[in-house]
């Protein structure tokens, strides 16, 4: 009997033993993570690459990083370094560009169709009569989350108009530019017309849809459009000087927007300051006051992770249901372009490459994006101002993508090391 007891007390030491040690090895592995992350990021704003970031890193619920790097505004609108620069803090807000697309018009398009009040297979001219001619009639909700719908790309609205519904109009009576449903071509457009049907659907705005459906049921309360009007938090991370690369996609045809009937010179309403509380985006800010699916929205990295974690813990928020696992699967299955309903799944995309199955992402023009590996329970917010620091000398804006990859790259080593760590 003494034998079994004393045998029994040198097992269960032996399994104390080994679950320190793991434990010590994952707290070293953790080390490890934030090390690298701080080396790529720090190193980028050393080198004037960018001018600052905010990284969030969680797993299994619990936060294992969240940090603030740089400046939330380095430079004025004649590209003078500011004396002080503005320290970025993992409070300021973000003009989170495309992220938009997510965070705000997929999931109040995917709340819509859980509530039946939507069907994702509704053809678009059931909502807007101009879409309901021989050329577009066939195009669905579907087609606009998936960037299949054959729209613009990109066209400059605010030349022709100055006010949402100008906007919603002047789309309708756009052409098509490629054929429905056989192409994907990433287009703004149809994520304004997302808006529009969100709004005819739910008799509301689209931002006070979004405020009292998603982000005050999430409790995402540094999270909506034109914040210099809505929110008590006035740290806001800069991002351009005015809008040059945008004016560039109207008077220089290299970049391949190619604008029939439109005379770069015919509109001159170009600002000419540094862009802080105001939205990047043109078509946003000069022809739908700030307020478009497409683009506007600003947060925060720990209010976006909210949306994030929901995704994550299958529509579940506080042990209650906020959208049903069903329709999170609907939207994030695979079409045959490896993309979801809104979100970006294919493995090749650059800021992500060779994700494991079902993970999920996003990225915005000003620097912003979001990678989440449902796998492994863990999710990539990082937030980079980084048009602050101006065109390069191509006309371009810097490109986050490589910096990007490697924080994916580094967070997938870690699970690499982890994984080795609990089968040992």
């Amino acid at each position: 009997m003494r034998t079994r007891i004393l045998l029994t007390v040198i097992f269960l030491f032996s399994l104390c033993l080994i679950s320190n040690s793991q434990g010590t090895r994952l707290k070293k592995q953790k080390v490890k993570l934030k090390a690298e992350i701080d080396s790529i990021l720090q190193s980028q704003i050393d080198l004037d690459k960018i001018p600052g970031a905010v990284i969030l890193i969680k797993e299994n619920n619990k936060v294992i990083y969240l940090h603030a790097f740089g400046y939330a505004q380095k430079y004025d609108y004649n590209h003078n370094l500011l004396n002080p620069p503005e320290k970025m803090t993992v409070n300021h807000l973000f003009d989170i560009a495309s992220l938009t697309k997510v965070i705000g018009t997929t999931s109040s398009v995917m709340l819509l169709a859980d509530r039946g009040q939507i069907n994702i297979e509704d053809p678009v001219c059931k909502y807007i009569k101009a879409f309901d001619t021989t050329e577009k009639k066939e195009i669905t909700i579907r087609n606009l989350l998936t960037h299949t719908a054959g729209l613009y790309e990109w066209y400059p609205l605010y030349y022709l108009a100055s006010n949402k519904q100008d906007c919603y109009r002047i789309i309708g009576d756009l052409p098509l530019m490629f054929p429905v449903g056989e192409q994907r071509h990433y287009s703004d457009l149809g994520f304004v017309l997302l808006g529009e049907i969100i709004e005819i659907v739910s008799g509301s705005p689209l931002e006070q849809f979004m405020k009292h459906n998603i982000f005050q049921s999430l409790g995402m309360k540094n999270t909506g459009y034109n914040p210099l009007a809505y929110s008590g938090n006035k740290k806001i991370a800069s991002t351009s000087a005015g809008n040059p690369y945008e004016k560039r996609m109207v008077y220089d045809s290299t970049l391949g927007f190619n604008i029939k009937d439109i005379d770069p010179a015919q509109w001159n309403g170009w600002r000419n300051y540094i862009l802080r509380g105001e939205v990047n985006d043109g078509n946003a800010w000069y022809a739908n006051g700030g307020i478009s699916g497409a683009a506007g929205l600003f947060s925060t990295a720990e209010d976006l992770q909210k949306l994030v974690d929901m995704l994550i813990n299958k529509g579940m928020v506080d042990s209650k249901q906020f959208i049903s696992f069903r329709t999170i699967e609907t939207f994030l299955t695979k079409d045959k372009f490896n993309n979801g309903l809104g979100w970006m799944m294919d493995p090749a995309n650059s800021f992500m490459k060779n994700a494991p199955e079902g993970s999920f992402g996003h990225t915005g023009f000003t620097g912003t994006s979001i990678t989440v590996i449902p796998r492994d329970k863990i999710s990539i917010l990082l937030l980079i101002n980084r048009q602050n620091t101006g065109l390069l000398n191509n006309g371009e804006y810097y490109n986050t993508n490589p910096v990007r990859l490697q924080v994916f790259n580094a967070v997938s080593r870690y699970l690499k090391d982890k994984n080795l760590i609990h089968y040992e």
